[in-house]
């Protein structure tokens, strides 16, 4: 089997450009939410070039680097099925199932932003910008440490971070309020 670190190279890099389109998907909800919010011709401007960089990074970079990121991942556990047994694997693949939830959540927030339906604030987007970085950050662990024991202490660990975003997150809110460019 020496195809399979190919194989497991190839499910990598499409992890690595799945978690670039969740990362920077919510950044364009964000900046299309607060061009609405502008006055026209701006607006209109912002908003048309916002739906085309949105468009083309969802569709080209972010839905096919789901789409092989799951098919090698597939191919690596049919042949390494051992690894399904494995409560480190059954724990990073109930995140996994947690960030797929993630995409389909962003692919319906794109869908009403392309067609003008603004139900969400770009504070709301700034907190849910985090999402991804918090399953990475709990798969990363499972999968170097491959302990789910610890799951825990991870779980801990991720509340922490999730307290820290939002305050750093309630910081750059109070810094916008005082300098609006920042």
């Amino acid at each position: 089997m020496e195809y399979y670190n190919y194989i497991k190279a190839l499910h990598l890099i499409f992890v690595v450009t799945w978690f670039a389109g969740l990362f920077y998907i919510p950044r364009l909800f964000i900046y299309h939410i607060e061009a609405a919010e502008k006055a026209s011709p701006e607006k209109e401007i912002l908003t048309k070039q916002l739906k085309l960089m949105t468009k083309r990074l969802w569709r080209i970079i972010t839905w096919p680097s789901a789409i092989f990121c799951t098919v090698f991942a597939l191919i690596l556990l049919h042949l390494n099925p051992g690894l399904i047994s494995q409560p480190w694997m059954q724990v990073k693949l109930g995140f996994v199932v947690l960030l797929m939830a993630y995409h389909i959540k962003n692919h319906l927030i794109y869908k009403q932003l392309q067609q003008d339906e603004l139900k969400y604030t770009s504070n709301y987007m700034r907190i849910w910008n985090e999402g991804a970085t918090l399953i990475l950050f709990a798969v990363i662990f499972l999968v170097i440490l491959k302990s789910a024991v610890n799951w825990i202490y991870g779980v801990a660990g991720l509340l922490v971070l999730g307290v820290l975003l939002m305050l750093g997150i309630r910081l750059y809110k109070q810094i916008r309020k005082k300098n609006p460019e920042a």
